[in-house]
């Protein structure tokens, strides 16, 4: 569940809750956007902008998600 850990960098501390709701999220993204564990580039992007996210004040696993979604749907009009 903390798959997202290794793309913080040790930027941020985080709690345990929210670390939570990163992977949530994270993992719900790779998945709805069928994204391989090979795919590290693309999953890299999306942990960092979940970060991103969170550091601005985002807590909430469905926002991260939906809000990393929608940004990688309109970069990517096929989605």
């Amino acid at each position: 569940m903390v798959a997202i850990l290794p793309f913080s960098r040790n930027e941020c501390a985080f709690d345990p809750n929210d670390v939570t709701a990163m992977s949530v999220a994270f993992e719900e993204v790779c998945t709805q956007l069928d994204l391989p564990a090979e795919a590290v580039t693309t999953r890299e992007v999306i942990a960092i902008r979940i970060i991103e996210l969170a550091k601005r004040g985002e807590r909430s696993p469905t926002a991260l998600r939906d809000q990393v979604l929608s940004e990688e749907r309109s970069r990517r009009p096929q989605l």
